[in-house]
């Protein structure tokens, strides 16, 4: 198969060198050109016919933001990846490019970093992102720590939506929080694969335009109807009984599927304190976060539902849900608040039937 050409755009010459022989490394990837500006990247991607552009947000005439517009109109699937500071300004900005149609995001290294650290950085964070978003690799199932076989009979009262994203999370969370109705009678608790000073962000966008109440989680919050969580950037997120109350908990123990927040560690706190009655969605993502706790709400009779592979930006975590068994429900992303709505209100008839 031949390697992933990428466009590498940004005016920073230390930039564009360090990403060449960061990205030379992997065999899968080739950097079929650079570009030092909106303008001219625009020129070069009908030569260079790329596979994915990394586009940096802060340049001189056409920024990033202006270059993304221009992407979408010529190219609506040329896969985008956005690289950006690690400051509130560079957060917002890369949330604004996600909204309007950006595949991901990655964070530069600091100036601070030395030579090899910045090198390592970048090849962890951006070579997996765009071969999977190439659409190079299929995910690997990973072993389950319980069977399929084993689920208990479900169809009890939902009393918890947890939903576990990544790549194209926020732009998915945005299709589906606005629509639960101001009297949802759950609480919601979210794992989004980001780091700090995004979710924050991520958490104030979608408040301001939900009727919910979103925010980001805090140790000790005691759950409530109609609350949506999101997990801290480089903090775990659980949830645990405390009396007759539920409450948020945050950690830094060590990341699972080399992610903190994990959608793993929420799901399993949720399948510990709610059992049965626990609804998870996992949306569009890279990788397998997620399956592994999947299979623990199920195994406790619990439902899970996942967005299907046509409108997920990476058909990673919830392909990798569906593959393993642990899916109720494949949906496309438009009609999963639709499908969550209603899951919840017949669990709560049924159970008043009883």
């Amino acid at each position: 198969m031949l390697p992933v050409r990428v466009l590498i755009v940004d005016d920073s010459v230390v930039v564009r060198k360090l990403l060449c022989e960061a990205l030379a490394a992997s065999a899968e990837i080739t950097v079929a050109g650079t570009a030092s500006s909106g303008a001219i990247a625009l020129a070069k991607i009908p030569q260079l016919n790329p596979d994915v552009i990394t586009l940096d947000i802060e340049m001189p005439g056409l920024n990033g933001i202006q270059t993304l517009v221009e992407i979408r109109k010529l190219y609506p699937k040329l896969p985008v990846i956005m690289f950006s500071t690690l400051t509130e300004r560079g957060a917002a900005i890369t949330l604004e490019a996600l909204s309007l149609g950006a595949s991901d995001y990655a964070t530069k290294p600091s100036n601070s970093e030395s030579l090899a650290s910045a090198m390592e950085q970048v090849r962890q964070e951006l070579v997996a992102k765009i071969i999977s978003l190439a659409g190079r690799r299929s995910p690997a199932v990973p072993a389950l720590t319980v069977s399929p076989l084993k689920r208990k009979p479900g169809g009890q009262r939902i009393d918890i939506l947890a939903i576990g994203t990544s790549t194209g999370g926020p732009n998915a969370l945005a299709a589906v929080i606005p629509h639960l109705p101001e009297d949802f009678p759950v609480p919601v608790v979210i794992v989004q694969h980001t780091p700090p000073l995004f979710t924050r962000l991520l958490a104030e966008r979608l408040d301001s335009r939900s009727v919910l109440t979103v925010r980001e989680g805090e140790a000790g919050k005691t759950l409530e109807p109609g609350q949506v969580w999101i997990a801290r950037g480089d903090y775990h997120m659980t949830v645990a009984r405390k009396g007759t109350e539920v409450v948020l908990n945050l950690d830094q123990e060590p990341p699972e599927n080399s992610c903190r927040p994990a959608v793993d560690v929420l799901f399993r706190s949720v399948a510990q304190a709610y059992g049965a009655n626990a609804l998870a969605v996992v949306l569009t993502g890279m990788g397998a976060d997620g399956t592994r706790g999947a299979g623990v709400i199920r195994e406790a009779g619990g439902e899970v539902v996942v967005q299907d592979e046509a409108t997920s930006v990476v058909w990673g975590m919830p392909g990798n849900v569906v593959a393993a068994g642990q899916a109720d429900r494949i949906c496309p992303l438009g009609e999963i608040g639709a499908e969550v709505v209603r899951r919840v209100a017949c669990s709560r008839l049924a159970s008043l039937a009883r």
